[in-house]
Protein backbone atom coordinates (compact mmCIF):
# COMPACT_ATOMS: atom_id res chain seq x y z
CA UNK A 1 0.00 0.00 0.00
CA UNK A 2 1.36 3.92 -0.59
CA UNK A 3 -0.17 7.03 0.03
CA UNK A 4 -0.45 9.82 -3.02
CA UNK A 5 -0.91 13.45 -2.10
CA UNK A 6 -1.86 15.64 -4.58
CA UNK A 7 -2.28 19.37 -3.51
CA UNK A 8 -1.85 23.21 -4.46
CA UNK A 9 -1.58 23.61 -8.17
CA UNK A 10 -1.29 19.72 -8.62
CA UNK A 11 -5.44 20.25 -8.28
CA UNK A 12 -5.29 24.08 -9.77
CA UNK A 13 -7.17 23.10 -12.65
CA UNK A 14 -9.98 20.18 -14.88
CA UNK A 15 -6.29 19.39 -17.03
CA UNK A 16 -4.42 19.02 -13.74
CA UNK A 17 -6.89 16.46 -12.31
CA UNK A 18 -7.12 14.32 -15.29
CA UNK A 19 -3.22 14.22 -14.91
CA UNK A 20 -3.37 13.01 -11.29
CA UNK A 21 -5.55 10.49 -12.15
CA UNK A 22 -3.10 8.84 -14.46
CA UNK A 23 -0.58 9.27 -11.89
CA UNK A 24 -2.82 6.96 -9.77
CA UNK A 25 -3.63 4.79 -12.00
CA UNK A 26 -0.32 3.93 -13.36
CA UNK A 27 0.32 3.14 -10.07
CA UNK A 28 -2.79 1.16 -8.84
CA UNK A 29 -1.43 -1.88 -8.02
CA UNK A 30 0.40 -0.77 -4.93
CA UNK A 31 -2.94 0.00 -3.63
CA UNK A 32 -2.97 3.99 -3.81
CA UNK A 33 -4.49 5.95 -0.40
CA UNK A 34 -4.91 9.49 -1.85
CA UNK A 35 -5.41 12.54 -0.38
CA UNK A 36 -6.03 16.08 -1.84
CA UNK A 37 -5.47 19.19 -0.77
CA UNK A 38 -8.30 21.96 -1.51
CA UNK A 39 -7.72 23.77 -5.54
CA UNK A 40 -4.83 26.10 -5.26
CA UNK A 41 -5.97 29.39 -4.12
CA UNK A 42 -9.83 28.12 -2.65
CA UNK A 43 -8.51 28.16 0.74
CA UNK A 44 -7.57 31.65 0.68
CA UNK A 45 -10.70 32.43 -0.91
CA UNK A 46 -12.82 30.70 1.58
CA UNK A 47 -11.10 33.28 4.15
CA UNK A 48 -12.14 36.42 2.60
CA UNK A 49 -15.34 34.80 2.04
CA UNK A 50 -15.64 34.84 5.70
CA UNK A 51 -14.08 37.91 6.54
CA UNK A 52 -16.35 39.46 4.13
CA UNK A 53 -19.46 37.48 5.85
CA UNK A 54 -18.38 39.63 9.12
CA UNK A 55 -19.55 42.93 7.12
CA UNK A 56 -22.72 41.46 6.17
CA UNK A 57 -21.32 40.71 2.49
CA UNK A 58 -20.70 36.72 2.38
CA UNK A 59 -19.18 36.81 -1.46
CA UNK A 60 -19.59 32.95 -2.72
CA UNK A 61 -20.24 33.33 -6.42
CA UNK A 62 -16.53 33.16 -7.26
CA UNK A 63 -15.66 30.16 -5.54
CA UNK A 64 -18.69 28.26 -6.81
CA UNK A 65 -18.13 29.40 -10.51
CA UNK A 66 -14.48 27.96 -9.75
CA UNK A 67 -15.61 24.82 -8.90
CA UNK A 68 -17.96 24.40 -11.96
CA UNK A 69 -15.90 25.28 -14.40
CA UNK A 70 -13.71 22.24 -13.02
CA UNK A 71 -17.11 20.32 -12.89
CA UNK A 72 -17.82 21.15 -16.74
CA UNK A 73 -14.23 20.28 -17.63
CA UNK A 74 -14.29 17.20 -15.70
CA UNK A 75 -17.58 16.34 -17.58
CA UNK A 76 -18.95 15.32 -14.31
CA UNK A 77 -22.37 16.82 -12.48
CA UNK A 78 -22.55 19.71 -10.42
CA UNK A 79 -24.95 17.59 -7.90
CA UNK A 80 -21.75 15.99 -6.36
CA UNK A 81 -20.80 19.55 -4.65
CA UNK A 82 -24.55 20.69 -3.69
CA UNK A 83 -24.46 19.64 -0.23
CA UNK A 84 -21.17 21.16 0.46
CA UNK A 85 -22.14 24.00 -1.34
CA UNK A 86 -25.65 24.46 0.60
CA UNK A 87 -23.68 23.72 4.25
CA UNK A 88 -21.43 26.90 3.32
CA UNK A 89 -24.06 29.20 2.44
CA UNK A 90 -25.94 28.51 5.66
CA UNK A 91 -22.70 28.65 7.46
CA UNK A 92 -21.78 32.25 5.64
CA UNK A 93 -25.52 33.24 6.44
CA UNK A 94 -25.28 32.44 10.37
CA UNK A 95 -21.71 34.55 10.48
CA UNK A 96 -22.77 37.90 9.37
CA UNK A 97 -25.50 38.72 12.23
CA UNK A 98 -22.61 37.95 14.27
CA UNK A 99 -20.73 40.31 13.29
CA UNK A 100 -17.95 37.89 14.44
CA UNK A 101 -15.44 35.30 12.82
CA UNK A 102 -13.86 32.76 15.57
CA UNK A 103 -11.23 30.78 15.00
CA UNK A 104 -13.34 27.33 15.43
CA UNK A 105 -15.94 28.79 12.87
CA UNK A 106 -12.99 29.69 10.83
CA UNK A 107 -11.94 26.35 10.58
CA UNK A 108 -15.69 25.03 9.89
CA UNK A 109 -15.50 27.66 6.75
CA UNK A 110 -12.11 26.31 5.44
CA UNK A 111 -12.59 22.53 5.64
CA UNK A 112 -14.86 23.27 2.26
CA UNK A 113 -12.23 23.59 0.25
CA UNK A 114 -11.08 19.73 1.01
CA UNK A 115 -14.40 18.59 1.31
CA UNK A 116 -15.06 19.52 -2.19
CA UNK A 117 -11.75 18.85 -3.95
CA UNK A 118 -12.26 14.98 -2.81
CA UNK A 119 -16.09 15.05 -3.73
CA UNK A 120 -15.23 16.12 -7.54
CA UNK A 121 -11.79 14.00 -7.44
CA UNK A 122 -13.20 10.66 -6.52
CA UNK A 123 -16.40 11.47 -9.04
CA UNK A 124 -14.05 11.53 -11.92
CA UNK A 125 -11.51 9.12 -10.85
CA UNK A 126 -15.04 6.47 -10.77
CA UNK A 127 -16.15 8.26 -14.11
CA UNK A 128 -12.70 7.12 -15.76
CA UNK A 129 -13.33 3.47 -14.46
CA UNK A 130 -11.14 3.75 -11.15
CA UNK A 131 -13.31 2.92 -8.20
CA UNK A 132 -13.03 5.81 -5.70
CA UNK A 133 -14.98 7.06 -2.79
CA UNK A 134 -14.32 10.32 -1.01
CA UNK A 135 -13.93 10.57 2.99
CA UNK A 136 -13.47 13.54 5.09
CA UNK A 137 -10.63 12.58 7.66
CA UNK A 138 -12.01 13.73 10.45
CA UNK A 139 -14.98 10.56 9.61
CA UNK A 140 -12.32 8.19 9.37
CA UNK A 141 -10.50 8.71 12.56
CA UNK A 142 -8.25 11.78 12.73
CA UNK A 143 -8.59 13.42 15.75
CA UNK A 144 -7.00 16.70 17.46
CA UNK A 145 -6.91 18.65 20.37
CA UNK A 146 -9.00 21.96 20.23
CA UNK A 147 -6.56 24.21 18.84
CA UNK A 148 -8.38 25.75 16.26
CA UNK A 149 -6.09 26.64 13.25
CA UNK A 150 -3.08 24.47 14.53
CA UNK A 151 -4.73 21.91 15.85
CA UNK A 152 -2.54 18.89 17.34
CA UNK A 153 -3.49 15.47 15.89
CA UNK A 154 -4.28 13.02 18.86
CA UNK A 155 -2.51 9.40 19.43
CA UNK A 156 -5.70 7.72 19.00
CA UNK A 157 -5.76 8.97 15.57
CA UNK A 158 -3.87 6.06 14.31
CA UNK A 159 -5.43 3.18 15.76
CA UNK A 160 -8.84 5.08 14.47
CA UNK A 161 -7.20 5.19 10.96
CA UNK A 162 -5.80 0.87 11.53
CA UNK A 163 -9.69 -0.20 12.05
CA UNK A 164 -10.77 2.04 8.98
CA UNK A 165 -9.10 1.71 6.50
CA UNK A 166 -7.28 -1.74 7.06
CA UNK A 167 -10.64 -3.22 6.26
CA UNK A 168 -10.52 -4.71 2.89
CA UNK A 169 -12.30 -2.65 0.37
CA UNK A 170 -12.05 -2.39 -3.76
CA UNK A 171 -12.37 1.11 -4.08
CA UNK A 172 -9.42 3.87 -3.53
CA UNK A 173 -10.09 6.23 -0.49
CA UNK A 174 -10.01 9.60 -1.81
CA UNK A 175 -8.94 11.58 2.02
CA UNK A 176 -9.24 15.22 2.61
CA UNK A 177 -5.86 16.78 3.89
CA UNK A 178 -5.94 19.16 6.51
CA UNK A 179 -8.85 18.43 8.44
CA UNK A 180 -9.71 16.72 11.74
CA UNK A 181 -12.50 17.31 14.70
CA UNK A 182 -12.00 17.33 18.36
CA UNK A 183 -12.88 15.50 21.13
CA UNK A 184 -15.62 17.94 21.27
CA UNK A 185 -16.83 17.11 17.20
CA UNK A 186 -15.75 20.59 16.00
CA UNK A 187 -14.00 20.79 12.81
CA UNK A 188 -10.23 21.67 13.64
CA UNK A 189 -7.64 22.10 11.02
CA UNK A 190 -3.89 21.08 11.49
CA UNK A 191 -2.01 24.23 10.06
CA UNK A 192 -1.85 25.76 6.40
CA UNK A 193 0.17 23.10 4.13
CA UNK A 194 -0.95 20.35 6.36
CA UNK A 195 -2.41 17.74 3.88
CA UNK A 196 1.66 16.48 3.88
CA UNK A 197 1.01 15.59 7.58
CA UNK A 198 -2.30 14.40 7.03
CA UNK A 199 -0.60 11.71 4.55
CA UNK A 200 1.87 10.98 6.54
CA UNK A 201 0.06 10.37 9.31
CA UNK A 202 -2.14 7.82 7.08
CA UNK A 203 1.37 6.21 5.82
CA UNK A 204 2.66 5.56 9.86
CA UNK A 205 -0.85 4.29 10.21
CA UNK A 206 -0.90 1.83 7.12
CA UNK A 207 2.95 0.89 7.36
CA UNK A 208 2.54 1.83 3.76
CA UNK A 209 5.41 1.07 1.65
CA UNK A 210 5.77 4.15 0.24
CA UNK A 211 4.57 8.19 1.08
CA UNK A 212 4.35 10.54 -1.91
CA UNK A 213 4.24 13.71 -1.85
CA UNK A 214 3.16 15.71 -5.64
CA UNK A 215 3.99 18.71 -5.75
CA UNK A 216 5.13 21.23 -8.77
CA UNK A 217 8.94 20.92 -8.40
CA UNK A 218 11.21 18.23 -9.39
CA UNK A 219 11.38 17.26 -5.80
CA UNK A 220 13.58 18.92 -2.78
CA UNK A 221 16.16 21.63 -4.94
CA UNK A 222 19.63 23.11 -4.14
CA UNK A 223 17.58 26.25 -3.59
CA UNK A 224 13.72 28.35 -4.27
CA UNK A 225 14.33 27.99 -8.02
CA UNK A 226 12.34 30.82 -8.25
CA UNK A 227 14.92 32.83 -6.70
CA UNK A 228 18.05 30.29 -8.43
CA UNK A 229 16.85 29.83 -12.01
CA UNK A 230 19.34 26.70 -12.20
CA UNK A 231 18.72 25.59 -8.77
CA UNK A 232 18.43 21.43 -9.69
CA UNK A 233 17.05 18.63 -7.68
CA UNK A 234 18.30 16.63 -4.80
CA UNK A 235 18.37 12.52 -5.27
CA UNK A 236 18.30 11.49 -1.73
CA UNK A 237 18.41 13.15 1.35
CA UNK A 238 17.88 12.25 5.17
CA UNK A 239 15.12 12.85 7.62
CA UNK A 240 16.96 15.39 9.41
CA UNK A 241 18.05 17.27 6.25
CA UNK A 242 13.96 17.40 5.37
CA UNK A 243 12.98 18.16 8.46
CA UNK A 244 15.52 21.25 8.61
CA UNK A 245 14.45 22.08 4.89
CA UNK A 246 11.05 22.27 6.32
CA UNK A 247 11.35 24.16 9.51
CA UNK A 248 13.75 26.64 7.47
CA UNK A 249 11.46 27.59 4.90
CA UNK A 250 11.49 25.14 1.52
CA UNK A 251 7.80 25.29 0.25
CA UNK A 252 8.00 21.10 -0.22
CA UNK A 253 6.78 19.78 2.66
CA UNK A 254 5.40 20.80 5.79
CA UNK A 255 7.65 20.42 8.78
CA UNK A 256 5.80 17.87 10.78
CA UNK A 257 5.36 16.03 7.66
CA UNK A 258 8.52 13.82 8.70
CA UNK A 259 7.62 12.78 11.77
CA UNK A 260 4.97 9.91 11.73
CA UNK A 261 7.55 8.64 8.60
CA UNK A 262 10.23 8.57 11.10
CA UNK A 263 8.72 6.39 13.37
CA UNK A 264 7.75 3.70 10.84
CA UNK A 265 10.91 4.70 8.63
CA UNK A 266 9.10 4.99 5.79
CA UNK A 267 10.52 6.18 2.65
CA UNK A 268 8.91 9.46 1.61
CA UNK A 269 8.72 10.23 -2.00
CA UNK A 270 8.68 14.00 -3.46
CA UNK A 271 7.20 14.49 -7.06
CA UNK A 272 6.25 16.77 -9.55
CA UNK A 273 2.64 16.70 -10.92
CA UNK A 274 3.89 18.40 -14.00
CA UNK A 275 7.01 15.74 -14.94
CA UNK A 276 5.67 12.49 -13.16
CA UNK A 277 8.47 10.29 -15.13
CA UNK A 278 11.12 12.51 -12.40
CA UNK A 279 12.35 10.72 -10.13
CA UNK A 280 12.04 13.40 -7.78
CA UNK A 281 13.80 13.42 -4.06
CA UNK A 282 13.48 10.17 -1.99
CA UNK A 283 13.66 11.19 1.62
CA UNK A 284 15.02 7.99 4.01
CA UNK A 285 16.59 7.17 7.41
CA UNK A 286 20.28 7.24 6.77
CA UNK A 287 21.89 8.65 3.66
CA UNK A 288 25.60 7.19 2.84
CA UNK A 289 27.52 10.35 2.92
CA UNK A 290 29.61 11.77 4.51
CA UNK A 291 29.50 15.45 4.24
CA UNK A 292 27.94 17.68 1.65
CA UNK A 293 25.39 20.79 1.42
CA UNK A 294 21.72 19.68 0.50
CA UNK A 295 20.42 23.22 -0.01
CA UNK A 296 19.84 26.43 0.84
CA UNK A 297 16.48 27.56 2.52
CA UNK A 298 14.92 30.60 2.97
CA UNK A 299 12.84 31.80 5.46
CA UNK A 300 10.90 35.54 5.60
CA UNK A 301 8.52 37.56 7.70
CA UNK A 302 11.19 37.11 10.92
CA UNK A 303 11.78 39.12 13.96
CA UNK A 304 14.86 39.67 15.76
CA UNK A 305 14.93 40.97 19.58
CA UNK A 306 17.87 41.85 21.06
CA UNK A 307 17.81 42.07 25.11
CA UNK A 308 20.54 43.64 26.65
CA UNK A 309 21.46 43.72 30.16
CA UNK A 310 25.15 44.25 31.86
CA UNK A 311 23.41 42.25 34.65
CA UNK A 312 23.60 39.17 32.66
CA UNK A 313 27.37 38.86 32.95
CA UNK A 314 28.07 35.84 35.83
CA UNK A 315 24.22 36.39 36.76
CA UNK A 316 22.45 33.04 37.48
CA UNK A 317 19.16 32.48 36.18
CA UNK A 318 18.74 35.49 34.03
CA UNK A 319 18.46 33.33 30.56
CA UNK A 320 15.49 31.01 32.60
CA UNK A 321 13.53 34.67 33.68
CA UNK A 322 14.17 35.21 29.75
CA UNK A 323 12.96 32.51 28.63
CA UNK A 324 9.95 32.15 30.96
CA UNK A 325 8.16 35.19 29.46
CA UNK A 326 8.40 33.82 26.14
CA UNK A 327 7.45 30.09 27.58
CA UNK A 328 4.18 31.98 29.14
CA UNK A 329 3.12 34.06 26.04
CA UNK A 330 3.26 31.00 23.58
CA UNK A 331 6.06 32.24 21.41
CA UNK A 332 8.51 29.99 19.93
CA UNK A 333 12.36 31.10 19.82
CA UNK A 334 13.89 29.48 16.12
CA UNK A 335 17.51 30.77 16.79
CA UNK A 336 19.74 32.56 19.21
CA UNK A 337 22.78 34.17 19.77
CA UNK A 338 24.57 35.26 23.37
CA UNK A 339 27.12 37.34 24.74
CA UNK A 340 27.92 38.21 27.60
CA UNK A 341 25.83 41.46 28.20
CA UNK A 342 23.31 40.40 25.15
CA UNK A 343 20.83 37.98 23.53
CA UNK A 344 20.07 38.00 19.60
CA UNK A 345 17.49 35.83 18.95
CA UNK A 346 14.47 35.39 15.70
CA UNK A 347 10.86 34.50 16.18
CA UNK A 348 8.42 34.34 13.57
CA UNK A 349 6.73 37.49 12.64
CA UNK A 350 3.04 36.74 13.43
CA UNK A 351 3.77 36.95 16.78
CA UNK A 352 2.30 40.33 17.82
CA UNK A 353 5.51 41.52 19.90
CA UNK A 354 3.36 44.03 22.21
CA UNK A 355 3.16 42.82 25.43
CA UNK A 356 6.30 40.49 24.86
CA UNK A 357 8.28 43.93 24.91
CA UNK A 358 6.58 44.91 27.62
CA UNK A 359 7.64 42.20 30.08
CA UNK A 360 10.72 41.61 28.86
CA UNK A 361 11.70 45.90 29.54
CA UNK A 362 11.00 44.65 33.22
CA UNK A 363 14.16 42.77 32.97
CA UNK A 364 16.36 44.47 30.45
CA UNK A 365 16.46 46.78 27.04
CA UNK A 366 14.87 45.14 24.26
CA UNK A 367 14.97 45.96 20.82
CA UNK A 368 12.86 44.77 18.23
CA UNK A 369 14.21 44.63 14.37
CA UNK A 370 11.22 43.96 11.77
CA UNK A 371 10.94 42.36 8.02
CA UNK A 372 14.25 40.19 8.34
CA UNK A 373 15.18 36.60 7.02
CA UNK A 374 17.35 33.71 7.76
CA UNK A 375 19.19 32.03 5.20
CA UNK A 376 20.27 28.73 6.10
CA UNK A 377 22.22 26.11 4.46
CA UNK A 378 21.36 22.45 5.13
CA UNK A 379 23.24 19.37 4.68
CA UNK A 380 26.13 17.03 6.21
CA UNK A 381 28.12 20.05 7.29
CA UNK A 382 32.09 19.40 7.17
CA UNK A 383 33.98 18.92 10.30
CA UNK A 384 33.91 22.51 12.71
CA UNK A 385 35.07 24.73 9.50
CA UNK A 386 32.31 27.36 8.97
CA UNK A 387 30.26 26.61 5.77
CA UNK A 388 29.70 30.47 5.45
CA UNK A 389 33.32 31.18 4.83
CA UNK A 390 34.61 34.57 4.76
CA UNK A 391 34.99 34.81 0.87
CA UNK A 392 31.09 34.66 0.81
CA UNK A 393 31.44 38.12 3.60
CA UNK A 394 32.87 39.70 1.40
CA UNK A 395 30.69 38.66 -1.18
CA UNK A 396 27.72 40.25 1.32
CA UNK A 397 29.78 43.30 1.92
CA UNK A 398 30.16 44.01 -1.80
CA UNK A 399 25.95 44.12 -1.95
CA UNK A 400 25.86 45.78 1.21
CA UNK A 401 24.27 43.35 2.41
CA UNK A 402 24.39 43.10 6.47
CA UNK A 403 24.65 39.66 8.72
CA UNK A 404 22.92 40.72 11.61
CA UNK A 405 22.69 37.31 13.31
CA UNK A 406 24.83 33.74 12.76
CA UNK A 407 23.71 29.98 14.44
CA UNK A 408 24.72 26.53 14.14
CA UNK A 409 22.69 23.59 14.87
CA UNK A 410 23.95 21.36 17.11
CA UNK A 411 23.26 18.00 14.70
CA UNK A 412 25.80 20.16 12.40
CA UNK A 413 23.03 19.72 9.76
CA UNK A 414 22.56 23.67 9.24
CA UNK A 415 23.88 26.76 9.39
CA UNK A 416 21.93 30.33 9.11
CA UNK A 417 22.39 33.52 9.17
CA UNK A 418 19.94 36.54 9.33
CA UNK A 419 19.53 39.48 6.62
CA UNK A 420 16.58 41.82 6.27
CA UNK A 421 14.00 40.66 4.06
CA UNK A 422 15.22 42.43 1.01
CA UNK A 423 18.67 41.46 1.13
CA UNK A 424 17.31 37.71 1.40
CA UNK A 425 17.32 37.16 -2.77
CA UNK A 426 20.61 37.75 -2.69
CA UNK A 427 22.45 35.99 -0.35
CA UNK A 428 20.56 33.14 -1.33
CA UNK A 429 22.13 33.45 -4.74
CA UNK A 430 25.55 34.30 -3.71
CA UNK A 431 25.56 31.45 -1.35
CA UNK A 432 24.30 28.91 -4.09
CA UNK A 433 26.88 30.33 -6.67
CA UNK A 434 29.59 29.68 -4.00
CA UNK A 435 28.65 26.80 -2.75
CA UNK A 436 27.67 25.38 -5.55
CA UNK A 437 29.46 26.11 -8.03
CA UNK A 438 26.11 27.94 -10.51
Amino acid sequence: MIVMKFGGTSVGNAERIKDIVEIVRSQINRKPVVVVSAFSGVTDSLISAANSAVNGNPALEGLKRRHFEVIEGLGIGTSVIWRELEELEILMRDISPLKELTPRTLDTVMSFGERIAAKIIAEYMTKEGLDARAYNSYDIGFVTDSNFGNAEVLPETETNLQKFLRIPEVHIPVVTGFLAKDKNGYITTVGRGGSDYTASIIGSALDAEEIQIWTDVDGILTADPKIVKNARTVDVVSYKEASELAFLGAKVLHPKTILPAIKKNIPVRILNTYNPTHKGTTVLAHVNKKSGITSIACKRNIKIIVIHSPEMFLFHGFLHKIFKIFDEMAISVDFISTSEVSISLTIDGKYDTTKLVEELRKLAAVEVKNNRATVSVIGVLPGNAPVIPGRIYTSFEDKNIDVEMISAGAWKINETIVVKEEDANDAVRILHETLFGE
